[in-house]
């Protein structure tokens, strides 16, 4: 009997996180590092460039910002912030159950406890509801995060920690670039960051990120901070126990080269964005939720849509050459790391749906037209060949 004939796999064609996205900066990055390495200074953390970046960020921002603090992640970012208030041990503070692991880890080594709340159905950001039903006499600190491609509700976050007296850090390492009521992201709370790893927004070839704020003492403090805890004038007089989070020098001038062109790759992002929501609009009816098509307290970092059907339709994906991700398939308090320090008995069951459901698509400045409408396709003809029986109810 003859064996049936091996099939190859098909190959990727269109990538989820794309090898090649600072192809086209090659020799701007060749520059940077010559002219930073033969810099008579030998300045290589912490110099002129960075300064520079932290300035033009800060006037991309607008007046209301006192602060730009360039710093060595995101994650160190909210580290760095939750240590410029104060917070230690006997505080708590209230984040998502469902996002990245830094929502929490850096609460834990701060040796405060975080609290889990759950989030929003549609938005997949913490509830302002369900957070204020979980302040109590320890809270110090709320931390909404945005996610995927839609702002937290600010405005109610901000309301929230006025009226009870508690800080506000505001994760908004994705969301460079959205703007919610007039208000760009990462400006609503006391202070928010910005990653600038490789598939964010604004993404570099190394690790880093910035720390904004409207308090110009915070500010200060996080600057402190960042470089153990000195002040800049005083080598080796530290004022407060810091870290090290400081910011590379090459990447400051790389960062300037790309900060000119930011905002046609984030209004590509947002086309193709907009071109997803109109082709799947149609298909909540047969259970595949998409994000609306623009509007406020948006930003096209990534575009994440939400079915039953998840490992299918990825399968189905993979089968046309498209790479798909799922991100963050467990709830944070469901993590090893976190379950410890989770109220015991307490349910989060709209992060836990998200974690079933959700699947996101490649979403990059330099995806050809006929990509995005391959991908599109692909989608589209999966729902309309598996439609769920029972789109309304939860898997």
């Amino acid at each position: 009997m003859t064996a049936p004939p091996i099939t190859p796999p098909v190959p990727v064609t269109v990538p989820f996180f794309p090898p090649d996205l600072f192809d086209g900066d090659r020799e701007a990055l060749l520059d940077a590092v010559r002219a930073v390495g033969t810099g008579p200074g030998q300045r290589f953390i912490l110099g002129e460039h960075t300064a520079r970046l932290e300035r033009a960020l800060g006037d991309r921002l607008g007046p209301g910002t006192a602060d730009v603090v360039a710093c060595s992640s995101g994650t160190s970012g909210l580290s760095l912030l939750l240590a410029a208030m104060d917070v230690g041990p006997g505080d708590e503070v209230v984040v998502p159950a469902f996002g990245c692991a830094p929502l929490a880890a850096t609460v834990l080594d701060a040796d405060a406890r975080p609290v889990f709340a759950d989030i929003d159905p549609v938005r997949l950001t913490i509830d302002p509801a369900a957070a204020e039903a979980l302040i109590g006499p320890r809270t110090k600190a709320l931390m909404p995060a945005h996610m995927f491609s839609v702002m937290a509700d600010m405005p109610a976050f901000r309301a929230l920690a006025d009226r009870h007296g508690l800080r506000l850090v505001e994760d908004s390492a994705l969301a460079q670039g959205g703007t919610l009521a007039g208000r760009p992201a990462g400006c609503w709370g006391d202070a928010g960051v910005y990653s600038f790893v490789q598939v964010k927004t604004f993404g570099m070839p190394g690790e880093g990120g910035v720390v904004l704020t409207r308090d110009a003492g915070l500010g200060r403090a996080v600057r402190m901070l960042r470089n153990h805890g000195q002040d800049g004038v005083h080598r080796f007089v530290h004022h407060r126990v810091g870290h090290n989070s400081r910011f590379d020098e090459v990447m400051a001038l790389f960062q300037l080269h790309r900060l000119p062109g930011l905002d046609a790759r984030l209004a590509r992002r947002a086309e193709i964005s907009a071109y997803y929501s109109r082709r799947f609009a149609p298909l909540a009816d047969r259970g595949l939720v998409a994000p609306p098509a623009g509007g406020d307290g948006r930003f096209p970092y990534v575009y994440t849509v939400l079915t039953g059907r998840r490992d299918e339709l990825r399968a189905h994906l993979a089968a046309r050459g498209i790479a798909a991700h799922v991100y963050y398939p467990r709830p944070l308090p469901a993590q090893p790391a976190f379950a410890p320090h989770a109220a015991p008995g307490a349910a989060w069951p709209n992060a836990e749906s998200a974690a079933r459901r959700n699947i996101s698509l490649p979403l990059y400045p330099h995806l050809t037209d006929a990509q995005v409408e391959h991908i599109a396709d692909a989608v589209c003809a999966f729902a309309d060949a598996h439609p769920d029986p029972h789109p309304n109810r939860e898997r």
